[in-house]
């Protein structure tokens, strides 16, 4: 078992040189002969590749296997059986992208026959490899501090039982100190850039070098101490955890604005929230794309008839826009087609419509109640998914002020923030809105449990159908 850069090295160095061998031995006269005696492969050509070929096949399959394979690059603590699970899923993923780029370009084809054979060995070796060098998530753990909260870094110390190499703080020489007195914590010396010394545990440096600090001291475990979950401080290092494969923990007093295992006799617990992987991530976004941009073509018509009919209708500009919260607590804008009066909020005091509760509200116009219930009104908000501000599906995003009045109706509500927010989600195709918080944030984090482009597809089809329901 490695870790750290050693672990790196010896994962790349050895899905290289395995991928090599598999296509070396899968390309071999007598390999062919007897995978194709196979009955079920009898009718294959048994097919050799020389020279040029077999050079271009060998750094085609090597580069595709190694992108495929980048997540488990990183030092990540994990279960024998995680490792053969996930490493099986890479190799069927890395089969399917040989396939394609030999369907679309045969210059770079590996025969099927040759195909089959190494997806075949590599689906052995690579699982017995990185079995083999994993670093066990219960033995040699290293865990460091980070966090700007002062008594809740000294509660993680006296719960832990991890050995805790030092720790890592945002510049904060005032806000600590001050924060210190009010917690009636006794801190040291206050310093430009790595917080507040304690005497019995030293500074690594701030978070700024985070990543450097993970890699250098060779982290498993970091235990986050945040005075607020909702600072980019506190996102960021995640991103950080999660890129430099290292659990996050965090203490259960601390664990309302995050997503955790839910287990109540455990005073730490791990943050149960990661980013799709790449590979996810892109087929996520492709589809973000795809979706936005076809859908402003095909419905460019139906936005310049929705225009004319808004200005015959009322006085007033055509869209609305809003700020929304957006991922990790940032903010960004959004634009809808008006559906109700002008200042519609500011003569009412009322931020929420009544027609979310089954009411009239009388600020709709005429054209706004159409729009509401076929939803033609939020077709603009293709455009933010095309910018990347958000997504097709997600926890739909809420003004900054209405966060705040959720998160007093419901402890958990910044959980919502893990993801990019979307046009739509479980939670609208289940019903749940605004007026009820605690039903919308049950559907949203379970959205977040659960989210896969299968599962993203699913709300989609549903989504479109309440639409095309509601149409006609």
């Amino acid at each position: 078992m490695v870790s750290g850069w050693a672990y790196r090295t010896a994962s790349v160095a050895g899905t290289l040189l395995l991928t090599v061998l598999a296509v070396q031995v899968a390309n071999h006269p007598i390999a062919q002969q007897l995978f194709t005696m196979l009955p079920v492969l009898e009718r294959l050509p048994a097919t050799t590749l020389t020279g040029g070929s077999l050079v271009l096949a060998v750094l085609t399959a090597v580069l595709v296997v190694i992108g495929v394979m980048f997540p488990l690059f990183k030092p990540q603590p994990r279960r024998i059986l995680d490792v053969i699970a996930v490493t099986h899923k890479r190799v069927l993923i890395a089969g399917l992208a040989l396939a394609a780029i030999g369907y679309f370009d045969y210059t770079y084809r590996l025969p099927r026959t040759t195909l089959l054979l190494v997806v075949g060995l590599l689906f052995g070796l690579l699982p017995a490899w990185f079995v083999g060098i994993r670093k066990s998530p219960d033995v040699g753990e290293r865990a460091i501090l980070v966090g700007d909260d002062l008594r809740g870094m000294i509660e993680l110390l006296d719960e832990t039982e991890l050995p805790v190499l030092g720790y890592v703080a945002p510049p904060m020489p005032d806000r600590g100190m001050e924060h210190a007195r009010k917690q009636s914590v006794t801190p040291g010396t206050a310093m430009a850039d790595g917080g507040v010394n304690f005497e019995e545990l030293p500074c690594l440096g701030g978070l700024s070098r985070l990543e450097s600090i993970l890699v250098e001291y060779d982290v498993d475990t970091v235990l986050l101490a945040f005075s607020s979950t909702d600072r980019a401080e506190f996102f960021g290092t995640l991103d950080t955890c999660y890129e430099n494969g290292v659990q996050a923990k965090i203490h259960k007093r601390h664990a309302d604005g995050v997503l955790t295992h839910n287990t109540s006799h455990e005073i730490i617990r791990n943050v149960d929230i990661e980013p799709w992987d790449w590979q996810d991530y892109m087929v996520k976004r492709t589809f973000d794309i795809a979706f936005s941009l076809l859908g402003l073509i095909v419905l460019s018509p139906v936005m310049l008839f929705i225009a004319l009919v808004i200005k015959w209708d009322s006085k007033g500009p055509i869209f609305y826009s809003q700020q929304r919260t957006a991922e990790r607590g940032e903010t960004f804008k959004i634009y809808k087609f008006r559906s109700m009066v002008v200042d519609a909020e500011k003569e009412s005091g009322v931020t929420i419509s009544n027609e979310d509760a089954g009411r009239v509200d009388t600020r709709v116009t005429r054209v706004g109640q159409i729009l509401r219930r076929t939803h033609l009104d939020e077709i603009p908000q293709l455009w933010p998914i095309l910018k990347g501000e958000m997504s097709v599906v997600g926890p739909r995003p809420e003004r900054p002020e209405l966060d705040g009045e959720m998160e007093v109706a419901t402890r958990h509500w910044n959980s919502r923030w893990f993801v990019k927010p979307g046009l739509t989600g479980l939670a609208q195709i289940s019903g749940a809105t605004g007026l009820n918080p605690k039903e919308k944030l049950q559907y949203d984090v379970e959205y977040i449990q659960k989210q896969s482009f299968s599962f993203d597809l699913k709300i989609v089809v549903r989504q479109l159908y309440s639409v095309f329901k509601n149409l006609f």
